[in-house]
């Protein structure tokens, strides 16, 4: 448990996904598409994977992981990994 009394498993099991795409925006679930695998591995070294993409093709990852409390969800968004990352530097 850190000092700020949150605590996030960043070695718990992830997957990397990453959704297809045309023109760099998401082809909709509604076509069939579906988020294929990138990494799998632990939380950490998928945020780190996220991360090493560039910012414009963010928005088409997400991570699957088990959720813990109210910080992570079971899918995560782009968005949501950013603030996660931020986060990590303080827990």
């Amino acid at each position: 448990m850190s000092s700020t009394g949150i605590h996030i498993d960043f070695n718990a099991p992830a997957i990397l996904r990453k959704w297809p795409s045309l023109n760099s925006e998401r082809i909709s679930a509604s076509l069939g598409a579906r988020p294929y695998l990138v990494v799998d591995g632990s939380l950490d070294e998928c945020i780190r994977q996220f991360l090493g993409k560039p910012a414009g093709q963010r928005h088409l990852y997400e991570i699957h992981t088990a959720p813990q409390a109210d910080l992570v969800s079971a899918v995560l968004s782009a968005e949501h990994i950013v603030e996660i990352a931020r986060l990590r530097d303080f827990l």
